[in-house]
């Protein structure tokens, strides 16, 4: 009695037999135009749902780290009021374990004039040391001159400088409602001050009015004598914010507030991670979409090749090793497209910046304006996790929808099959 030789499932044969099917011209059968339709829109849509979250993901970390760079991560505040002894105040806080600097401001607004133009700055005074702790106003690519000779001067945003027409060495004048009371209302006080640092934070709105000068300085032209606006405070981790500004309101004393970073812009978070669900849904469709177009090439597929099929029944394949062979031929499709569209979204992701250039290069400048916009270019963070979750969401699309054409294969009737042949 002969024996019966039995192979595990995804023999050689089987792949054999279904890349002959991928590869296979229309003249012999084979859907090669469908293939190649279906592995383009694969590829594009995982392409797409990458760089799309990539670019979400920049989004994100330029805005935080933007925030939290050039302000503080927590406040401390008197209401409707000034904070006295400040000194003291700083040393209770400074004493909380993972809090890293503590800096009296004195805030206030001035109308900003330079090289006959006009503008509003958004004035900061603070001392020389405390500026130098800010990541976003030292270590910025984009600053001018030296920050060290900030006693001797001012530092402005280079928006403002922009606006104003000013460079190093030039003088700035600001106009404050701080001088003599009078029957008429507020005096208004001049003072003129060389520019001496120019920085750039990467958002334009902090740019376009942000103004550092010496903390007593500042003072002096708000009449905030021996006395402090708030208290900026960072943090060694700014994610610890919201839980140790209770413990910094208590430190600081009764009547003080504190509130942090993501109290100012929380409101903008949560929308930021409604829009990034709602865009990866959308996307997910569109993976879908073309995940579909694998059916489609299968179901031709399966019809051109029913004579094969019944051929191969005939000669002893089981129902299984059908399955697998158009299960093969549809995944193996949805892979090499997730491949290609992985690889392509994590190049965009990496190159961005040289894409971008090239883009507003043809298109003659302007494609991209940081005064609508808020930063000066597009920002673009690739995640492993976010790689993985469009990897994930492909493969699976692509596979399960597979299944079911596969299954019809293997269910036909190799009498059915062969009949008119």
């Amino acid at each position: 009695m002969a024996e019966v030789r039995t192979t595990g499932p995804f023999a050689k044969f089987e792949w054999m037999i279904a890349w002959r099917y991928i590869r296979a011209k229309r003249a012999e059968g084979g859907v090669s135009v469908m293939t190649w339709i279906s592995l383009i829109g694969v590829t594009l849509a995982v392409f797409a749902l990458i760089a799309t979250l990539a670019v979400r993901s920049g989004f994100r970390a330029e805005f935080v780290d933007t925030i939290a760079g050039a302000n503080a991560h927590v406040s401390v505040v008197m209401p409707r009021g000034v904070i006295e002894d400040f000194e003291g105040v700083a040393e209770n806080v400074r004493a909380i374990e993972g809090v890293q600097s503590v800096a009296p401001l004195v805030r206030g607004q001035a109308m900003a004039s330079g090289s006959g133009r006009i503008g509003l700055a958004d004035v900061y005074g603070i001392r020389l040391e405390d500026l130098k702790a800010s990541d976003a106003i030292v270590q910025s690519e984009r600053t001018i001159g030296n920050l060290d000779d900030l006693p001797n001067g001012i530092a402005i945003g280079s928006a403002l400088a922009e606006n104003l027409g000013l460079t190093i060495g030039d003088r700035i004048e600001l106009t404050t409602r701080s001088g003599a009371a009078t029957p008429m209302g507020q005096a208004t006080r001049r003072n003129t001050y060389e520019v001496v640092y120019i920085f750039s934070t990467g958002r334009f709105q902090i740019d376009e009015v942000r103004a550092y000068l010496p903390f007593d300085v500042a003072q002096l032209i708000f009449n905030r004598d021996g006395v402090a606006d708030e208290l900026e405070i960072r943090l060694d981790d700014l994610n610890q914010s919201e839980e140790l500004k209770q413990d910094i309101a208590n430190a600081a004393g009764p009547g003080m507030w504190a509130y942090s970073w993501q109290d100012r812009v929380g409101r903008f978070l949560r929308a930021l991670t409604i829009e990034d669900n709602v865009m990866f849904i959308i996307l997910s469709i569109l993976v879908l979409v073309a995940s579909m177009n694998i059916i489609s090439g299968l179901i031709m597929l399966v019809k051109n090749k029913g004579r094969d099929v019944g051929i191969l029944r005939t000669m002893g394949l089981s129902e299984g090793s059908i399955l697998r062979i158009f299960f093969i031929c549809g995944a193996g499709i949805g892979t090499i497209g997730t491949a290609l569209g992985v690889l392509l979204g994590c190049l965009f992701a990496i190159y961005i910046d040289t894409i971008f250039s090239f883009v507003n290069y043809v298109a003659g400048g302007g494609v991209w304006d940081p005064s609508i916009r808020g930063i000066y270019n597009i920002p673009a963070e690739l995640r492993l996790v976010d790689v993985i979750k469009a990897m994930s969401l492909s493969l699976g699309l692509s596979w399960i929808i597979t299944i079911f054409p596969a299954r019809r294969a293997a269910r036909m009737n190799p009498v059915e099959a062969l009949r008119y042949e």
